[in-house]
């Protein structure tokens, strides 16, 4: 029988308030992402702008706060003018990034619409690859200058009088990467993004800016060159970006159940090396956390070799996500959560048919993925005040990691709706783990549900001949003790969402 895990948790000892930019996502122009994804005006659900509407409606399930665009390695070589004006008078060109040709069929101003009708904002990259300063200030002056200026009376032209007043900006995407469009040292890239902060912050002051970190945990600058950018940019830029996908090539479950502990590790190390120049200079501004490219990502990796070049929107980077992949997204979730203090925007890389929760068939259906729900869960439910999780489970060593517990959980508490809810994953493949909650500050509560995500099969995927085969249930056990404590048993290899109201 396995030992009891418990979590204890007390209002007055917050990790920090929820951004809900946490809960952001991505969208890129590749493989079908815009086009068979969130745009194809021949489906049947296409709007008048060639939106797809079925799309749209899994989108707003999601309650998706921020949307990244348009890239990605893509932003690396884009000329943001070739998307903008009248469709016809469009170039196409080769889009050396991910070797297609880019119609641009959607651009700027569709995207700005898209989001809108998708009830999210536009999180913009700029181009720091083969371009800089300049094709930025002209970005946002085309986007948040009111009137009176060449660009921004273009815009007018374009048909958008008001201006679009977004608020969130990436200095370009990856820059320290050899496969990315005009890579540069850190030294070269903290003083072209630092130029480029200057400008784009005399058009507009009110813009949060965002600035590359290292593209991944294991590139061999890092942390150097989180240091060195910061070092460069500090007193022009509010966020650092972190990105790390993560996969199970070895078949190893109980090791790809364990990778969100070096996710930790890895927020960690951005923090101190952040706060580190921050004690350098001497400053009082924190830096936080823009964790803008996350997911798990290896099932598509050597079927995209096949893909013809110079196609548009051939299929890349579509990952069947199983039940295991689910669980694994939500321990992330967890530990995007278990530092809100200084995490304070994230993004599921990406949102449709690349690497993301929605697919869809050209001309046919779309469906959630098995990643969709922990996402939903934590979108929809993890809003408020993180409280510090005092949590005791029992632990095991896998490959690359030693003491991981098997139930990993954190609590939320939304004072404005005068809720808790409680997030967790049981890790163990084999049985059941009992799991208490201690909510003893907040006096009475009741459980409002516990929905609970668990199969058989740790392979199982959805379809569109079979979209639910990987779904939750609100059939879960927890109850309300007289102790003033919540029971339950995590079923083996789930994710478990628990609700409790507060009297």
């Amino acid at each position: 029988m396995a030992n009891k895990a418990k979590m204890i948790v007390d209002k007055d000892f917050i990790v920090g308030e929820v951004d809900k930019r946490i809960y952001g996502s991505f969208i890129e122009h590749l493989g079908r992402a815009v086009y068979g994804g969130i745009y194809e005006p021949e489906h049947p659900s296409a709007d008048e702008q060639g939106f797809r509407s079925d799309v749209l409606e899994l989108v707003k399930g999601l309650n998706v706060p921020i949307v990244r665009y348009p890239g990605g390695n893509f932003v690396s070589g884009y000329n943001w003018e070739d998307g903008v004006g009248p469709v016809a008078d469009r170039p196409r060109r080769l889009e050396l990034a991910w070797r297609t040709i880019e119609p641009n069929l959607v651009g700027f101003n569709e995207f700005v619409d898209w989001c809108k009708k998708a009830n999210t904002d536009a999180m913009m990259a700029v181009n720091l690859g083969t371009r800089g300063p300049e094709e930025a200030r002209n970005l946002i002056e085309y986007s948040n200058h009111a009137a009176g200026s060449y660009w921004s009376d273009l815009r007018i032209k374009h048909g958008y009088k008001d201006p679009h007043n977004i608020k969130t900006w990436c200095l370009g995407n990856e820059m320290d990467g050899p496969w990315q469009i005009g890579a540069k040292t850190a030294v070269e890239y903290g003083r072209v993004a630092n130029e480029t902060a200057k400008v784009m912050r005399w058009v507009d002051p009110t813009i949060e800016l965002v600035a590359c970190g290292s593209s991944a945990l294991g590139m061999p600058t890092f942390p150097d060159w989180e240091a060195t950018v910061l070092d460069l940019t500090y007193d022009n830029v509010d966020y650092l970006s972190l990105h790390q996908y993560y996969g199970n090539r070895d078949k190893d479950t109980a090791n790809f159940l364990a990778q969100s502990m070096g996710m930790d590790s890895f927020i960690q190390t951005v923090i101190s090396t952040a706060d580190y120049v921050k004690a350098k200079k001497r400053s009082k501004k924190n830096i936080n956390l823009s964790f803008d490219e996350w997911n798990v990502w290896f099932h598509s990796n050597d079927s995209d070799r096949k893909i013809e070049p110079w196609s548009i929107a051939p299929p890349q980077l579509e990952d069947v996500y199983t039940h295991e992949d689910a669980l694994v997204v939500g321990c992330m979730l967890i530990s995007l959560l278990k530092r809100a203090d200084r995490v304070k925007m994230a993004c599921l890389a990406q949102l449709v048919n690349v690497i993301a929760p929605i697919m869809t068939e050209n001309g046919g259906a779309a469906w959630k993925q098995s990643i969709y729900y922990p996402y939903m869960h934590a979108s929809l439910f993890g809003r408020g005040t993180v409280l510090v999780p005092l949590l005791k489970s029992d632990k095991y060593d896998s490959k690359d990691y030693t003491d991981v517990p098997y139930v990993e959980a954190v609590a939320v508490h939304n004072e404005e709706l005068g809720e808790v809810t409680v997030f967790a994953v049981n890790r163990d493949l084999d049985q059941a783990r009992p799991f208490e909650v201690d909510l003893r500050s907040f006096g009475s509560f009741r459980v409002i549900e516990h929905i609970v995500l668990e199969n058989d099969d740790l392979q199982a995927v959805n379809t569109a001949a079979n979209p639910d085969r990987v779904k939750p249930h609100a059939n879960g056990n927890a109850k309300l003790e007289q102790s003033g404590t919540i029971e339950t048993h995590l079923a083996k290899a789930s994710w478990n969402v628990i609700r409790i109201k507060l009297q």
